[in-house]
């Protein structure tokens, strides 16, 4: 026997909303009384007002908590699970049909601890005393079908803001084209399907919210254009996510800064949650820039782009200092190509302009810049090695150059 999760199909087109049950007098009616797991005594008729008129259906929730539902629905559990329901009579407004609210009065000990999603409880700290040893989190349902007994209706012990049906009352529900029901499976170990699926909406949502400190932190910068730059074919080495993208910003004084898109973007083939690389590349000039997509700084961040995301150990030394590389140097400027036709660069230059970062659910990402260096700012590196890039960038600093990058300037060495 499967069980599934019934729920209110709030997707259904043109659909009406029921308002919380009340009585008589108007007032309204504890629903909280319909998750005890025991039979409601209510004097005189329980109304249901109309939230919102529209399409009737045979099964929706009152008030977000109490399962209105349809004469026909009615019958199926009269048949299946006649000792497992109250039907309570209600009438809902404007309405001549027959409806009954759904009780449900069995409350098995159930719930999967190890095969759900995440489970926490209340405790004596969290200062309800009457709900704890409760359940307080319950994130992906599912239960122990040895432990529910014969009941085919039910709410789990210490979570019952769920019903559940069993199998066969789904299968009788569908047969009869029951409206407004939706069922979701609660049975056991997720199915290696259900597995991908909720694997694939965690990395969706740790995307979003990425997505969302990223461009927050861009439009901090100064004025961010709307659509990001996508290179019209794909090449070079993977970026966590598999998207590769690029963002211009305009900054103050007749600045730009491109920025990399995608280089902090959870891994797409890794379960365990994850800022990507945990850095994105800035490059920035003050000088003119007619189109961002033809610039040689675009390319050039393009080329340290591939580089990082080829390798694991730049990444790791990035994160911990400065670092040096040279790239291709085709259509770059000629002031910045050496004579076996490269380009070299120093990553990590500080900037008291931009900040060091922004933070994720994931974690920190950097932002690292990229400077392009002038082939006798290269020739010192190469005599002095690592204490080299050091010195570069801190004579960058003192010149007031910083991490911007300008085809007409002079060497600091």
């Amino acid at each position: 026997m499967r069980y599934f999760k019934l729920s209110d199909d709030v997707h259904v087109p043109g659909r009406w909303e029921l308002g919380a049950p009340i009585d008589e007098q108007g007032k309204k009616i504890g629903i909280w009384l319909f998750r005890r797991g025991e039979p409601v005594s209510v004097e005189g008729v329980i109304r249901i007002p109309l939230s919102l008129p529209g399409r009737p259906l045979d099964f929706s929730v009152a008030g977000a908590a109490v399962p209105i539902i349809h004469e026909t629905v009615a019958t199926v559990f009269r048949q299946l699970a006649p000792n497992d329901v109250q039907l309570i009579p209600v009438k809902v407004e404007s309405q001549t049909d027959r409806y009954f609210a759904l009780n449900a009065l069995r409350m098995p000990r159930c719930i999967d601890d190890a095969a759900c999603e995440e489970v926490q409880y209340w405790t004596a700290e969290d200062g309800q005393p009457d709900l704890v040893g409760e359940y307080r989190v319950v994130a992906g349902l599912r239960i122990d079908p040895t432990k529910v007994g014969d009941a085919r209706v039910f709410r789990p012990w210490g979570w019952p803001v769920v019903l559940i049906v069993s199998e066969d009352i789904k299968a009788a529900l569908e047969d009869i084209g029951a409206t407004g029901s939706k069922f979701v499976d609660v049975t056991g170990p997720r199915t290696a399907e259900q597995d991908r699926v909720h694997s694939a909406q965690k990395h969706n949502e740790l995307l979003r919210q990425i997505n969302a400190a990223r461009e927050a932190a861009y439009r901090s910068l100064g004025e961010l254009e709307k659509e990001s730059l996508i290179p019209i074919v794909m090449g070079g080495p993977l970026w966590p996510g598999q998207t590769q993208a690029w963002r211009v910003i305009h900054r103050p004084k007749g600045r730009t800064l491109l920025a990399t898109e995608g280089l902090a973007d959870p891994f797409i083939d890794r379960e365990e949650p994850s800022a990507g690389f945990g850095l994105e590349l800035v490059i920035e000039t003050d000088e003119p820039v007619e189109s961002a997509a033809r610039s040689w700084l675009l390319q050039l961040l393009q080329s340290v782009g591939d580089e990082v995301a080829e390798h694991e150990h730049l990444r790791e030394w990035l994160l911990k200092g400065y670092v040096s590389m040279e790239v291709s140097g085709e259509r770059m400027p000629r002031e910045f190509v050496t004579p076996e036709g490269r380009v070299a660069v120093l990553l990590g230059v500080e900037s008291k302009d931009l900040p060091r970062g922004f933070i994720t659910p994931a974690g920190e990402v950097r932002l690292i810049t990229v400077k392009a260096l002038l082939p006798a700012e290269l020739t010192y590196l190469l005599e002095h090695g690592r204490s080299g890039k050091a010195e570069l960038a801190k004579r960058f600093i003192q010149s007031g150059e910083e991490h911007l990058c300008r085809v007409n300037r002079r060497p600091v060495v």
